[in-house]
């Protein structure tokens, strides 16, 4: 991105002021008030660096970039000020979050360095959080890898649930579907501590004994302890953890991210509801009418996105190909079973890398058959 500074008073000489000043430096743009310059910010943002005023008719300083700090995260606020009462400089740091407060007149030497330093914790910011980003997108491929692998039944059904949350997602317009993607991806994870007869026989919907079921209900919490320790997972780790649970209607939701905990946690357990009545052969009305029976507190909207999900289409030009000749990105179309029944890969399941080695392991000890029913790769 580049790294842009926008400027925001309410003096146009003193904004044509700093123009003059910095031009030469550093990228600027400049904007009268606060208003305006959340429009500005919408439209040609980001901006790396906002310096406001504190003074300002409307909207002052602190209104604006708290603003500002809610519809960029990542910019850098600084406060200008002719004010030099210590209570506002308090309630600029406190509530606008701000990184530096500069008394006017600031002269070009002080104002500069403060930009500049802005721009360096900009910098700073962009690159631990594209390093954060990266390294949990890597630690979700791995983990769903692993879990594809232990588990395809668990994996099959982690698949299909992603899907249900995307609709969801979309339909309710959630500000971070990603998260909630990614839940639905580990919501299974916990299943590799189980045994794989009682996992096919939940996603069949065959009773379980008592001691079985204990276990298969102890599986959201043991993937909550595999992921908790990752930075930025706390919260898909607690979704995850109280994915089967019913939370109380008058629950203290608290602050905005345990508002959206809470959600996705009755997203899941929507969505994995929904796909057990579908595996019974329901149809999405009837599947939908034993949500709202089962869940009287579940929001219809997530009910109203599920029955309108369509169906998943039958994989299209599918035939048989040699194990031998599989490549990565092609799509199974058709169960993987060792010849005493086990699950080796499920129907639908996309041929990684690791999975095609599992496959002609298994096949050159002549454990599954040679050949497998397959469709082309995913178009990008």
């Amino acid at each position: 991105m580049t790294e842009k500074i926008l400027i925001v008073d309410d003096e146009p000489a003193v904004l044509m002021g700093y123009e003059r000043l910095l031009r030469r430096e550093l990228q600027v743009t400049t904007v009268i008030g606060g208003a305006p310059g959340l429009v500005l910010l919408q439209h040609q943002g980001p901006f790396a660096v906002v310096v406001s005023d504190m003074r300002m008719p409307e909207m002052n300083g602190i209104e604006f970039l708290l603003k500002v700090q809610q519809a960029s995260p990542d910019t850098v606020r600084v406060m200008l000020t002719g004010d030099s009462d210590l209570q506002t400089a308090i309630d600029a740091v406190n509530q606008g979050k701000i990184f530096r407060f500069l008394s006017k007149p600031c002269n070009k030497e002080t104002l500069v360095k403060t930009l500049k330093d802005s721009l360096a914790q900009f910098r700073l910011v962009s690159a631990e959080k594209e390093i954060l980003e990266n390294t949990l997108r890597g630690t979700v491929y791995v983990l769903t890898e692993v879990l594809s692998l232990v588990s395809p039944a668990a994996f099959s059904r982690a698949a299909r649930v992603r899907r249900y949350v995307q609709r969801v997602a979309s339909k309710l317009a959630l500000e971070n579907p990603w998260r909630f993607e990614i839940a639905a991806m580990m919501s299974q994870l916990g299943c590799v501590t189980l045994d794989p007869d009682i996992i096919e026989a939940v996603y069949a919907g065959r009773d379980l004994s008592p001691e079985e079921q204990a276990q298969y209900i102890d599986h959201p919490r043991m993937a909550q302890e595999l992921l908790k320790s990752i930075p930025r997972m706390e919260s898909i780790a607690w979704m995850i953890a109280h994915q089967n649970r019913q939370l109380p209607l008058d629950w203290d939701v608290g602050d905005e991210e345990m508002g959206e905990m809470r959600l996705g946690a009755q997203i899941l357990r929507a969505s994995l509801a929904f796909d057990l009545n579908l595996r019974k052969n329901h149809s999405r009305v009837e599947a939908a009418v034993a949500l709202k029976r089962r869940f009287e507190d579940l929001d219809p909207r997530i009910v109203d996105a599920l029955v309108e999900l369509e169906p998943e289409i039958a994989g299209n030009g599918s035939s048989t190909a040699l194990v031998a000749q599989l490549t990565p990105g092609l799509i199974l179309d058709q169960e993987v079973r060792t010849s005493a029944g086990l699950l080796v890969a499920a129907k639908g399941q996309e041929i990684t890398a690791p999975l095609l080695l599992k496959l002609k392991t298994f096949a050159a000890k002549q454990h599954i058959p040679n050949e497998v029913l397959v469709c082309p790769a995913k178009q990008p």
